[in-house]
């Protein structure tokens, strides 16, 4: 009996313990790390508060599971219920990510469209640049083709003349310098010849040098010899020198020969009643012309009496600076003497820079008759008349540059030339020539030269 009711007692012990553990117990399932399903059985102790040590690495990685699947549940509900107020949101991002393409699109066909026309340009520019050399290597290696016309006028090379119209500078007389030698006379006819003896310019020899200024004021001036003097005083020996720098030149020097130049003796200082404008005057039988300074108003000055002979305006000459040569210095107005009389080397406004050669009386000063070139004053370096001719410089600084222009007025008719000249000091002012001496007059920076001259026709030549 005894025994039954300890048996008795320890069923129900168990089964107390039993359903009090049920109470205290968990059962869940969830996934591990790995994906795969566990079931967990829980039980709480029923002696133990809290368990010895730290948690374990595994319970850790569960916990960190568990927070895991619970923010991707959260994530979805969220989600979900604003799902139908985020449309419209997500409608503007996508309108301004496609107007943002759309701007980007325009502008990268804007830039192929840029590229093109440039391309384009480019490709034109170096076809005109071919074009340009190809025309300057055939001037370098070819004879020019000359066309003649009556009228006054200048007809240059058929090529030659679109590039004076494009460039219209001083840097393409200097190209124009470049060309060949082409004696002209064989285009003139014979019975148009006229003044035996006076042929075409053919070359020009080295300069020779005479004196050197020693003062500022001799930087640029005139200085020459009267081919044709008259009177008991003066002779074909006589130097004659003006030093142009200043406002107000007036000083002439006389020097008894070329000796005495050389040696800077003067043997007469004259004082002019009226100053002189530039470096365009010139001496011829027995007195000094001369324009008067900012003015177009020509002066005869007498180199006995010592006294203005005659004074005359130039019709419509332009003055002062209004179309000198290249190298400026007032230059509108240059004075010229050679074996056909006075001449006057100058352009007007009407003319627009072309030089124009007008021949003078000697003792009015008026203007017998005029010629009209097409080659423009200032796109020279200087110029000077020879048998009635007119010639060129093309520059007066480059060292070696050429006499590319002459007009006959016995024609009436303007060629290219290209006739070899010196620079030797490289800032020539004045160009002037003696045909007794048969020489051109010079001033090249501070520095009085001469050169020798050959002309005459084809076949032949006179010194």
């Amino acid at each position: 009996m005894l025994l039954q009711m300890s048996v008795l007692c320890l069923l129900c012990l168990a089964v107390f313990s039993q359903s009090r553990a049920q109470d205290q117990s968990s059962f869940s399932r969830s996934n591990d790390l790995t994906g795969r399903c566990v079931y967990t059985f829980a039980v709480v102790s029923p002696q133990e508060s809290s368990c010895p040590g730290n948690i374990t690495k595994s319970e850790t990685h569960e916990v960190l599971r568990r927070l895991t699947l619970l923010e991707g549940l959260v994530s979805r509900l969220i989600a979900g219920g604003a799902s139908g107020t985020g449309s419209s949101g997500l409608k503007h991002s996508d309108g301004d990510l496609q107007e943002a393409y759309a701007q980007v699109t325009r502008e990268r066909n804007q830039l192929k469209l840029d590229q093109e026309r440039l391309n384009g340009q480019v490709q034109k520019m170096q076809s005109a640049l071919a074009k340009l050399s190809q025309e300057t290597e055939m001037l370098r290696q070819r004879p020019c083709e000359q066309t003649n016309t009556s009228g006054g006028t200048l007809h240059e090379i058929t090529p030659l003349k679109g590039l004076v119209d494009h460039f219209e500078n001083n840097s393409f007389q200097e190209m124009k310098a470049e060309l060949k030698e082409v004696p002209a006379s064989h285009l003139i006819p014979e019975g148009n010849r006229s003044h035996s003896g006076c042929g075409e310019l053919l070359s020009v020899g080295d300069p020779v040098l005479h004196r050197k200024a020693d003062a500022i004021t001799g930087k640029y001036g005139v200085w020459l010899q009267d081919p044709d003097p008259l009177g008991p005083y003066y002779t074909e020996k006589t130097v004659w020198r003006i030093d142009a720098v200043g406002k107000d030149v007036r000083q002439l020097f006389m020097y008894e020969d070329m000796d005495q130049f050389s040696k800077g003796f003067p043997m007469k200082v004259l004082v002019l009643p009226e100053p002189v404008e530039s470096t365009g005057a010139t001496v011829y039988r027995g007195s000094l012309y001369y324009q008067r300074r900012r003015s177009r108003t020509l002066l005869r000055y007498n180199l006995t009496s010592e006294g203005i002979a005659s004074r005359r305006d130039l019709p419509h000459a332009s003055y002062h600076g209004q179309h000198p040569y290249s190298w400026g210095g007032y230059t509108d107005i240059d004075l010229a003497v050679d074996e056909q009389g006075l001449w006057a080397i100058y352009s007007t406004g009407e003319a627009k820079g072309a030089i124009i050669i007008s021949q003078l009386d000697p003792k009015s000063l008026e203007a017998r008759r005029s010629w009209e070139t097409r080659i423009r004053k200032n796109s020279v370096g200087n110029a000077f008349m020879m048998c009635g001719r007119l010639y060129t410089v093309a520059s007066y600084t480059t060292h070696n540059t050429t006499i590319n222009y002459m007009f006959d007025t016995a024609t009436n008719e303007g060629q290219a030339i290209a006739v070899p000249f010196k620079n030797k000091y490289r800032y020539n002012s004045m160009v002037d020539y003696n045909h007794a001496q048969r020489k051109l007059y010079a001033w090249d920076n501070f520095h009085m030269v001469t050169y020798d001259v050959r002309s005459g026709w084809a076949g032949q030549a006179s010194g």
